[in-house]
């Protein structure tokens, strides 16, 4: 089996096994491709990880989780729990180690932003472990001879999809699988293959029964779509793209799989005049220029009320430009790093070019690398973006209607109340939304007349492991995280008891 010798950050390396991880034993695919991983920092390559075959090894990591289901179903809810603790406890004390791999993976600053990462996994998983011996159902007393109640069972088998964006917090949501009984076949992202090979060392390392959690890595279009449309898969869980989200949906429909799908957005910031101006810059910043852009749900497109709207621009222009520092992922100042790809670096060019020839301006940002925080430091090689503000969109532009997945906000003006719920509501997106008003009834009505699955009043993307997250529209369907993500990955079953009922 092939392997990867990592030299980290502080100059460390780690040797990794780049095979499957079928019954907590790293193999060797029976796939002839391999995935390049790259360094987005400096565009060097990092190693090849082998793929999978679409049918034999997912067959058989499917048979793994298959064969290790009825023992995870029945084994006791506390020493599940127990397991899951172990789990966050061995990622705590190794948080050093991965915050410096997911960086390497992905571009994300370690410092402020891969370090966040692993902090928000480990709760995550304490969190679900709180849940594990807490499961219940519901009970009815419908007359004085019945007794009807309810079981929330596992599924079975749970395909698990991971994006490229957060490759490890995308992942632990979907240990919600797992904490409710089933077992798992997780597909890491073409573009970010190596950080989850390193969380299979823990899973193993912890105690997990074989075949609880498998990792296999390929194309979605090869390996993705033949976990989707396995027989013996019971669920998939997705976090992508809307496009795939559309070929998923389409694919489980094979053997009526239910589905968690949540694809893209392009959500909604409304200021209006009445806000907290300073907050308002602030958290709109926050809501898009985190994670280089790479956010789901960010609040890309913004819309002030036209009294406050020059104000607005030109704090948030002063805000981004002396905090949100572009450069490399090690320094620790830094809050930007690369984009995750070369392809993703020229998708977020190609769309503030759009957005330029529609008749936006350039107000902060733009085309063209970003300058070094260090003379010695160069970015040329990096697959950087400039954090850019463009100006003067109008609703129907295309930069103000497709999601862009980078670094880039748009700024447009509203008159008034229906005036910003029309423009907020004119997307085919409906993930999250943001509103900025001292007025508690004009955020409140927004909340109930907005088309979104989220929305933060006064913040963006305030995400709190407690509270479900997901979309409507084309962003997607179910939700994970909080007590509702539960529901997900269960089945309902009734029982009806019959305490003298006489037919």
């Amino acid at each position: 089996m092939s392997f990867a010798t990592l030299k980290l950050a502080d100059g460390t390396e780690y040797q990794q096994p780049l095979g499957l991880f079928i019954n907590n034993e790293f193999v060797e695919a029976h796939g002839s491709e391999t995935l390049t991983s790259y360094n987005p920092s400096t565009g060097e390559e990092l190693c090849k990880v082998q793929c999978a075959d679409p049918k034999v090894d997912v067959d058989l990591a499917v048979k793994a989780a298959r064969d290790a289901f009825p023992g995870w179903r029945d084994t006791p809810a506390t020493t599940k729990r127990d397991l899951f603790y172990k789990l966050a406890n061995l990622l705590e004390r190794d948080i050093e180690l991965f915050s410096k791999v997911e960086s390497l993976d992905t571009g994300k600053p370690i410092t402020n932003n891969a370090k966040y990462d692993m902090e928000e996994i480990i709760e995550v998983l304490k969190y679900y472990a709180g849940w594990i011996d807490k499961a219940g159902g519901q009970s009815f007393l419908p007359s004085n001879k019945k007794l009807a109640y309810t079981l929330h069972q596992p599924l079975g088998v749970v395909g698990c999809i991971i994006p490229f964006n957060y490759p490890l917090a995308m992942m632990s949501w979907k240990w919600t699988a797992i904490a409710t009984g089933n077992t798992t076949v997780f597909k890491s992202a073409d573009q970010t293959p190596l950080s989850i090979l390193f969380f299979a060392n823990l899973v193993k390392e912890a105690g997990f029964p074989p075949g609880v959690f498998n990792v296999v890595s390929g194309p979605g279009a090869t390996v993705g779509s033949a976990i989707v449309q396995h027989l013996g898969v019971d669920k998939i869980a997705f976090t992508g793209s809307t496009t795939v989200g559309q070929i998923i949906q389409q694919q489980a429909a094979v053997n009526l799989k239910p589905i968690t799908l949540e694809c893209g957005g392009k959500s909604a910031n409304m200021v209006f005049e009445d806000c907290d101006l300073e907050q308002a810059v602030k958290w709109s910043a926050w809501g898009i220029f985190n994670n280089m852009g790479q956010i789901c749900s960010g609040t890309s497109r913004v819309f002030v009320q036209e009294s406050i709207y020059k104000e607005y621009v030109a704090q948030l222009v002063e805000h981004v430009k002396s905090t949100y520092i572009v450069g490399s992922p090690a320094d620790d100042s830094v809050i930007v790093g690369p984009q995750v790809s070369k392809k993703q670096q020229e998708r977020v060019l190609q769309y503030i070019k759009i957005g330029i020839d529609e008749g936006c301006e350039v107000a902060l940002g733009g085309l063209g690398l970003p300058e070094p925080v260090a003379a010695s430091e160069t970015l040329t090689n990096g697959y950087y973006v400039k954090p850019t503000i463009l100006t003067g969109v109008k609703p129907h532009y295309r930069i103000a209607q497709e999601e862009v997945f980078g670094p880039v906000i748009v700024v447009g003006t509203f008159k008034d109340y229906d005036d910003a719920i029309k423009i907020a509501n004119n997307s085919e997106y409906g993930l999250g939304s943001a509103v900025f008003s001292k007025d508690i009834t004009v955020c409140h009505k927004f909340a109930q007349d907005v088309e979104a699955g989220m929305v933060w009043i006064n913040s963006s993307n305030d995400v709190d492991i407690n509270i479900p997250f997901g979309g409507v529209k084309m962003s997607g369907h179910g939700r994970e995280l909080g007590e509702y993500g539960l529901a997900n990955f269960t089945n309902v079953k009734s029982v009806h008891v019959n305490l003298g009922n006489k037919l």
